[in-house]
């Protein structure tokens, strides 16, 4: 007989409870939710009331099993999952999935996993917040709704496979609208110019107050101050103060871990998780700022310990988001005094941040001199201005400094101390120089700051952020890239010992680094929603279900009226949407002739992505129209005829090998080198157009190289069956599928009849996509791991993703090597 049963969502997270209980406690996982809709129509009953069907994970039948035969020995059954709507949810469905007894149910919260919070919560269990569960249920049948019924319409008229959802496609929609503002965006030029000065030996550097847009009124500032004097006209020191960040919420997490680690928003969710089960920091899903009183108190007495008394300033922080209701306490370790979490580089290293931020949020104010340093020059208007800080007590800094989006340093970060220097000293001038500056448009959304604008925006919460960036990348929305950018000169004129000197240099204009690009498929599919869903994408309507959802989970909104009145608004679009051309939305355009054939060329979406077609099928000639494939960075609303003559340009023969032609193309997986049937993939260094055939030949000679060492066995009489070795270890590989090798079993010694056993032991795996059976959309908008049915070609679309091919050509089936 069991006496008490604990069940939470993650083994890691019971076992170290476990550890704080006592003897009378089993703790066990759920392993996350035990239930949910089924990928069907019959999962919601619109009709009454929006009543959802739920069914129990196929992947969850044995730990319900194993859960419920515990449950019914056990005297008292503890739902201990997290706090928020989400863990509410899950301890709700294990309720109903186990028929647990209310009478003997109990409902505990914690927001770390020490003994004291462990303990505290067994003291004062609870019942199930049925108001949480509703708020979540709205949440998970409205988008079940908008995916099941927008998503199909997707695959009608634009592409099939193809998924809309409530968050997702707004985030999208951030991302288009900042690329296009970039591409309209006309950069501009301007001098800005800078004196430096030699003060008793130190380099004094000072910035004249305005910026000139020309060369020539730059060149005349210079030739004006030919034989001048500087004096210094005016000096000021103020004394100010700056003040710690507040300790991290989800999203200031995933923005600092962004900038100072590295992180994608997914892996600081995953490396936080691990820290949280393990009981290091408190609970991370919330956007709350406040310490709890115990929290203060502990990082009062270890500042004070580490630092001294004066560097302690306890500080109450306010949550300026009106809807963070759930949590209650901002994400901070759960032992101030401890430095080490883990042995995990990563682990720790996002420790140290989430400690060093909690622990500054105590400490006292920097108390900073600014000085401010005017420059006259004889006989000229214009003033130079030098400023600078000396640091006169670190308070907080001594621990951390938060970190900027912006990509060019802030003055705060730049400013240094200034020499000694007094009013109406005469400076003695070294250089006077004046650079040419562009203006730069607004950056691309890094993930941390596409999460930082959908927060502004009140779209999402803590829990949504990473899945809808994940989203929105796995479904081919969104691509998370690097660019070299191009190089741009610009122009330095220098007045030095009474002579002015021009140059010009060089610089990287529109280098990117991990910034998020949008795809032709986001752009048309964006355009799409605006014009005939605006409901859907509108920026202020997706922050009021969001606020809605904030009421259900109050108690001050019924969850099916909430439905009710979206759902009647949002249907009758879906049903008007059947009258939409599908020609209208398919993002075709036509570029202009080819200069050089007297051709049409078409831009368009196909099956495997952006394309662009030369010429049209002509029945009677048997003329085929030619295709080439977009390139990274290019769009269908922006690409040229110049740009489109290039990609025809490919495949080309780069030379020859083993008395065989060598040819560069791209294909649907990329670039790459075709020769004697196979394929070679080009990696990102290599450019299809400039490749060389002495380069193509030892790319081929490498991939046989590596080819020849994964090889361990081949089979003559059957050369379908080989033994290779993998990225995991050796394997079988039986025409297309990849068998494990027992333990124990040397691969080298494996006969024929021995691979085909353990083949033929090993189930298929399911097929992905394939046209038999129809898709469901339903799953498409849903279930972000699996991928989406493929579309066949359109009629006259290019049977591959392929360069400056005719029709006639077949596309590689295989991905390049």
């Amino acid at each position: 007989m069991i006496k008490n049963l604990v069940i939470v969502e993650s083994p890691a997270k019971a076992k170290t409870i476990e550890g704080y209980l006592g003897k009378d406690f089993v703790v066990k996982s759920s392993f996350g939710h035990v239930r949910d809709l089924p990928k069907d129509n019959n999962a919601i009953d619109i009709k009454n009331g929006f009543k959802p069907t739920y069914v129990v994970s196929p992947d969850k039948r044995e730990v319900i099993s194993s859960l419920k035969k515990l449950a019914k020995e056990a005297e008292t059954v503890w739902l201990a999952s997290d706090e928020d709507r989400e863990g509410e949810a899950i301890s709700w469905h294990l309720a109903e999935a186990l028929n647990l007894n209310e009478a003997k149910t109990r409902r505990i919260v914690f927001r770390e996993i020490t003994k004291n919070a462990i303990l505290n919560a067994i003291d004062n269990p609870r019942t199930i917040d049925i108001n949480l569960v509703n708020a979540q249920q709205a949440r998970r049948v409205l988008d079940r709704l908008v995916g099941f019924e927008l998503s199909p319409v997707l695959w009608k008229k634009i592409k099939t496979g193809l998924s809309a959802g409530r968050v997702q496609s707004v985030a999208v929609r951030f991302v288009v609208e900042r690329e296009r503002e970039i591409e309209r965006f006309k950069s501009e030029s301007a001098f800005k110019v800078v004196a430096i000065f030699d003060v008793a030996g130190k380099r004094l550097e000072a910035e004249l107050n305005t910026r000139f847009k020309t060369r020539e009124q730059a060149e005349d500032f210079l030739n004006r101050n030919i034989g001048a004097s500087y004096t210094i006209d005016s000096l000021e020191k103020k004394p100010t103060k700056r003040s710690p960040a507040a300790p991290f919420t989800t999203s200031t997490l995933q923005q600092e871990a962004s900038r100072k680690l590295y992180f994608s928003v997914a892996q600081t969710m995953q490396v936080a998780q691990r820290l949280y089960e393990a009981g290091k920091i408190s609970y991370m899903r919330t956007d709350s700022v406040n310490l709890s009183q115990d929290a203060m108190a502990a990082a009062a007495a270890e500042i004070a310990r580490s630092f001294g008394d004066n560097f302690v300033k306890t500080r109450q922080y306010k949550t300026k988001n009106k809807s963070a209701q759930e949590a209650h306490e901002s994400i901070r370790p759960t032992d101030f005094a401890a430095l080490k979490a883990s042995d995990d580089r990563n682990e720790q290293r996002l420790y140290d941040l989430i400690r060093k931020r909690a622990i500054a949020s105590q400490m006292a104010d920097a108390e900073i001199e600014k000085t401010t340093a005017v420059i006259s020059i004889s006989g000229q208007p214009e003033k130079l201005v030098a400023t600078g800080e000396v640091v006169k007590f670190e308070g907080f800094l001594k621990v951390y400094a938060e970190s900027t989006d912006d990509e060019e340093l802030s003055d705060e970060e730049t400013q240094g101390m200034l020499p000694p220097l007094k009013e109406g000293q005469t400076l003695n001038l070294q250089r006077l120089q004046a650079t040419e500056r562009y203006s730069r448009p607004a950056p691309r959304y890094t993930e941390a700051s596409l999460v930082k604008k959908l927060e502004e925006m009140g779209i999402g919460r803590p829990s949504t952020y990473a899945p809808t960036i994940s989203t929105i990348q796995k479904r081919g929305y969104v691509e998370k890239d690097n660019r070299e950018g191009k190089e741009r000169p610009y122009q330095i004129l220098s007045l030095e010992n009474g002579e002015i000197k021009a140059m010009t240099k060089t610089e990287m204009a529109g280098a990117e680094k991990a910034k998020l690009f949008p795809t032709d498929i986001a752009m048309v599919v964006t355009d799409f929603l605006v014009a005939h869903f605006p409901s859907i994408i509108d920026y202020s309507f997706t922050a009021k279900v969001e606020e809605e959802f904030d009421q259900i989970a109050m108690g001050n909104k019924e969850w099916d009226k909430m439905l009710d009145v979206f759902y009647s608004s949002f249907h009758g679009t879906i049903e008007a949407s059947a009258d939409i051309e599908r020609a209208s939305v398919s993002g075709a355009r036509e570029l202009g002739l080819d200069p050089v054939s007297g051709k049409m060329m078409v831009a368009k979406l196909g099956r495997f992505g952006p394309y662009v077609q030369l010429g049209e099928e002509n029945e009677e000639t048997g003329e085929k129209p030619v295709y080439a494939s977009l390139r990274k960075g290019m769009f269908l609303e922006s690409i040229t005829v110049e740009q489109a003559q290039e990609l025809f340009k490919l495949p080309r023969v780069v030379g020859t090998y083993e008395e065989k032609d060598m040819k560069a193309a791209i294909g649907r997986f990329g670039p790459y080198i075709q020769h004697n049937s196979k394929f070679y993939s080009l990696p990102k260094t290599m450019d299809p157009l400039l490749i060389s055939e002495a380069e193509a030949i030892e790319l081929i000679d490498a991939k046989r190289k590596s080819d020849a060492e994964k090889m361990i066995k081949t089979f003559p009489e059957n050369p379908e069956v080989t033994v290779l070795n993998g990225r995991f270890g050796p394997y079988i590989c039986v025409g297309k599928k990849n068998v494990k090798i027992p333990k124990g079993q040397e691969p080298a010694e494996l006969t024929l009849e021995q691979c085909l056993e353990l083949a033929a032991n090993t189930p298929d795996k399911p097929a992905r996509g394939g046209f038999k059976k129809k898709a469901d959309p339903a799953a498409a908008a849903d279930a972000p791991k699996k991928t989406a049915a493929k579309k066949p070609a359109a009629k006259k679309a290019p049977a591959k993703k392929a360069t400056g091919t005719t029709a006639k050509k077949a596309a590689p089936k295989k991905k390049a090597s």
